[in-house]
């Protein structure tokens, strides 16, 4: 029986590895990551015009330990797939990337200590490959110093690129565990950190045949979006292989307030460690659950768009009743509820939501708002007068993002409430002593895009129920009563009566 030799062509070698990690970076990332895999607890990174150092206080490795860091493709890291004094899950899987360092260096060295063992391997491409075919790389066996514990250094020489530390760091804290516990990383001297997001938080964690998918989703405010680094870092066993948006690229600008992380230890993951084996089953379980994941946050972010709405509504409806009391006080004739004085200065709808103004004699005018969540037939019972009752309602019951505020005159005044009607529905009308404004209505949702013709609008429309309380008669009378109502309601400085 005959055999035929296998070689390796080194140089190719050099050419797979950094294809694989098609930015040299990566190489850094690799480093931190053995050192993680090597039970460190700190890993120190410096970097310099001349050189980068990446020095952890891990086991180290041993002759043989060393055999395996140069041994590519080696089954180690497979078949121990924990670490032995943390029992981390093992990152590191091809031990190729070593060679991608070559793309950004001309020399690595590693220096190791493990009890009384102490080397240091001088990797040099430009000798290594005039060796051929041969895997000779010189070893030099020091005394161990004593001055310091087990670990490992590597130490890039003659670097051919510079590297932008703010690089590195975007780097570190995408792809090596910063989260795990006993894990630091400084460079520089400074510690790097993940990434820490203000923003409503929906973690998640779901069970599948293959283990748990679990994580957070974070909704940023919309003063904090951002198009940079769209879209959910996938983690496997705490490092991020890549972004996915699970259908999010279909949301228009608010993808840029998505942002989050999901840990699938199960997924497998393609050789250059870029992104995931697709046709498995273990994949598509993973796509189904954040199809899930999504659906959910697609209707939290709904919600909290309804509350952040619901607030501006608010807003607006609270000043356009503070500017319809003022211009009532000024225009007594024009009021449905009798003769209102006109409050003093500094007066105005804050605090608690209720104001109220007090002379020394009886029935003097009073404005308060109150925020209230109530049904309509509740409002209708406390404020309108028993035959309005007998009527059929036009509104049988409230939604929940219904804004209800009360202007008050003496005894008297009226609520003002604000809730969906239907794009079909009415502008707005009058239940008793109840306005009712639709906010759904076409106009409403044109004016309500600027703050400064929402509250307009609003006033507008309390101005015309108001003078049709008047005198429901005579319309044309009471839209040339509802004009001057409107105008003194924006008039800067009103005339005291």
């Amino acid at each position: 029986m005959e055999y035929l030799p296998v070689t390796v062509d080194k140089s190719h070698l050099i050419t797979i590895g950094e294809r694989l990690y098609s930015e040299s970076i990566e190489l850094i990332r690799e480093l931190v990551n053995n050192a993680y895999d090597a039970d460190a607890t700190e890993v120190e990174i410096k970097m310099t015009d001349e050189y980068i150092e990446v020095k952890d206080n891990g086991i180290g490795m041993d002759r043989e330990g060393l055999r395996q860091y140069f041994n590519i493709g080696s089954p180690e890291k497979i078949v121990k797939n924990r670490s032995a004094m943390f029992h981390r899950d093992l990152i590191g899987q091809f031990g190729i990337g070593k060679f991608a360092s070559l793309s950004a260096c001309e020399c690595f060295e590693v220096y190791t200590q493990k009890g009384d063992f102490a080397a240091k391997v001088t990797f040099d491409k430009r000798d290594w490959e005039k060796e051929g075919d041969r895997w000779n790389l010189p070893l030099q066996i020091l005394p161990p110093d004593r001055e310091r514990s087990a670990g490992t250094t590597v130490t890039l020489l003659r670097l051919t690129r510079a590297f932008e530390p703010e690089e590195v760091v975007r780097k570190i804290v995408e792809g090596t565990p910063l989260k795990a516990q006993n894990f630091v990383v400084r460079l520089n001297g400074l510690r790097i950190t993940p990434r820490s997001l203000s923003g409503h938080r929906i973690p998640f964690l779901e069970g599948t045949d293959f283990g748990p998918v679990h994580g957070e989703i974070i909704i940023l405010p919309s003063s904090t979006a951002s198009p940079e680094q769209l879209g959910i870092e996938v983690k496997v066993k705490q490092v991020t292989i890549r972004r996915e948006f699970f259908g999010l690229e279909h949301w228009g600008k608010l993808v840029s307030r998505i942002r989050g992380e999901v840990h699938a230890d199960f997924l497998p993951v393609t050789t250059d460690r870029s992104g995931f084996i697709q046709d498995g089953s273990q994949y598509q379980v993973f796509r189904r659950v954040m199809d899930k994941v999504v659906q959910e946050v697609d209707d939290i972010l709904k919600r909290l768009a309804g509350r952040k709405e619901k607030q501006r509504a608010s807003k607006a409806l609270k000043e356009a009743l503070q500017r319809v009391h003022r211009s009532l006080a000024l225009n007594p004739d024009l009021s449905p509820f009798g003769a209102i004085p006109l409050a003093g200065e500094g007066e105005g709808m804050g605090g608690a939501g209720v104001l109220s103004r007090k002379s020394d004699g009886e029935g003097k005018g009073k404005l308060q708002t109150n925020k209230e969540t109530k049904t309509e037939r509740e409002v209708r019972e406390s404020e309108a007068p028993k035959k309005v009752r007998k009527k059929s309602p036009k509104v049988k019951r409230l939604t929940p993002n219904a804004i209800v505020q009360r202007m008050k005159f003496g005894e008297a005044g009226v609520s003002v409430c604000v809730d969906d009607f239907g794009d079909n529905g009415p502008e707005c009308f009058t239940e008793g002593t109840v306005i009712y404004i639709n906010r759904q209505h076409p106009l409403y949702q044109r004016e309500a895009k600027r703050q400064e013709t929402y509250v307009l609008n609003v006033t507008r429309l309390i101005t015309q129920e108001v003078s049709l309380m008047k005198d429901t008669k005579n319309p044309r009378l009471a839209f040339s009563r509802q004009s001057k109502l409107l105008r003194d309601a924006f008039i800067e400085n009103p005339p005291h009566s």
